[in-house]
């Protein structure tokens, strides 16, 4: 055990991470010591932020307070705290099925840990502006979270029941923390939201002849982030296609610095289905809005997410599920098999009747498909000139990204390290020429 070290597990999506780094931040200017997502927990104190989204993701977080407090029992851990989606949604259970746990935070009341673990000295720093973070990524790229919490009411979705309405962060504000993240290095700022195309709706009211209508700030946000001197690449996450802002993609292709990249979550695509899944948008609505994003932003790659098995999906709506994917052929894609979340609406009124192995099914095959669109799509790449920024060594290869590509969830690019005329760091841009494909990696070399 390690006097003055707290180790930090962070369970769950960037979004858990950047509250992890706020906490961890305060936590150094009082005098502790804070490791994050150590390969072997040896911290007195031991904080686990845990997501609670879905049923996989709720056994992870349990499983990981077991173990820190069996650590605990054995005189390995003298505090064990935890916070994140799963305490704000359970907190109450947790604390009776889990008396170990010295403290529970949740979403909101999180930063109050840090008081309960002051260390008293005048020698040390004070006064830290909310959103500096120890950041636990590699110095070139971070995470800015512009929003907390979402108000779509999906059928499927317990994020709203553990998060709250949307909430927009201060334009000002954010601009303050980009301006800080870069002076610590940043490059790359990968924007992150549960709803990104909501923001500034909560901020902002335009005067009309009849009443005050909401607007969009996000494309302002964005060509604001943009004009800071030293933010090289931007890369927006989690945008909803229902109200979506399209005066920012004319944002999105005036600026060099903002990749053509757009991760919006579709879920599904025949009418039935995405009524059932209350998102308010049809399938002809949506395959325009694929369209103009195309049109308007030429080459940018765009990043979904589907779900199979929700209830009420037959064997139609997964066969038209699977031709939809064939014609869209997006660049990336994720897939995800429905889990009954108590509270959700589908979890009210609708029965969870598809088998869990006909979910799995329907997932695997649709991954299968996006395998085979991924490989012609990146073979498409071989012989051309890609600028990456290298994230890592590995083994015989410097690791890299192209602009269409996220930190851990996307693609990477594979370059030797044999000997070379040209001198390669960590958090360097280079223009690299694509050698070889893969389904899911390319391979080049410096030019």
């Amino acid at each position: 055990m390690k006097r003055g070290v707290v180790d930090f597990i962070t369970l769950g999506c960037s979004k858990n991470l950047v509250d992890a780094e706020r906490v961890m931040q305060q936590l150094e200017a009082a005098g502790w010591t804070c490791v994050h997502d150590p390969e072997e927990p040896k911290g007195e104190v031991c904080v686990i932020n845990t997501c609670g989204f879905i049923g996989d993701a709720k056994e992870e977080s349990i499983q990981m307070i077991l173990q820190m407090a069996e650590r605990k029992k054995k005189g390995k851990l003298r505090k064990l705290i935890v916070m994140g989606c799963l305490s704000e949604r359970y907190k109450a259970e947790l604390e009776e099925e889990l008396p170990e746990v010295d403290r529970y935070y949740g979403k909101f009341d999180f930063m109050e840990l840090t008081k309960e673990l002051k260390i008293k000295n005048e020698k040390l720093k004070t006064g830290c502006a909310a959103y500096e973070r120890k950041l636990t990524t590699p110095k070139h790229y971070a995470y800015l979270k512009i929003s907390e919490g979402c108000n779509r009411m999906c059928s499927y979705c317990a994020i709203p029941l553990i998060t709250g309405r949307h909430t927009s962060r201060p334009m000002e504000e954010i601009l303050d923390e980009v301006r800080w993240l870069v002076s610590q290095g940043v490059k790359e700022l990968n924007v992150i939201a549960q709803d990104l195309s909501s923001y500034g709706l909560d901020l902002s009211r335009q005067p009309s002849a009849v009443n005050h209508q909401k607007r969009h700030l996000l494309p302002e946000l964005i060509e604001a982030i943009a004009n800071v001197p030293g933010v090289e690449w931007i890369r927006l996450h989690y945008a909803y296609p229902t109200d979506f802002p399209e005066e920012l993609l004319d944002v999105m292709a005036k600026h060099d610095n903002i990749c053509k990249y757009l991760d919006i979550a579709l879920q599904h695509c025949t009418d039935h289905m995405l009524g059932l899944m209350r998102r308010h948008i049809t399938r002809a609505e949506q395959d325009a809005l694929i369209r103009k994003i195309r049109e308007k932003v030429p080459g940018i790659c765009i990043r979904t997410t589907l779900l199979v098995g929700h209830p009420g999906e037959t064997e139609a709506d997964f066969e038209e599920l699977k031709q939809w994917v064939k014609e869209m052929r997006f660049e990336r894609m994720g897939c995800f098999a429905y889990s009954d979340e108590e509270g959700t609406y589908a979890n009210k009124h609708y029965k969870d009747d598809i088998p869990e192995d006909v979910k799995q099914a329907r997932a695997a095959e649709l991954m299968a498909i996006q395998q085979e669109i991924s490989g012609a799509l990146m073979a498409q790449k071989v012989g051309t000139t890609q600028r990456v920024i290298i994230d890592r060594q590995e083994g015989n290869y410097w690791i890299g990204r192209t602009q269409y590509d996220s930190p851990e969830v996307d693609c990477e690019v594979l370059i030797s390290r044999q000997p070379s005329a040209v001198s390669i760091q960590i958090g360097d841009f280079h223009d690299v020429e694509i050698t070889k494909a893969e389904e899911f990696d390319l391979y080049g070399i410096v030019c």
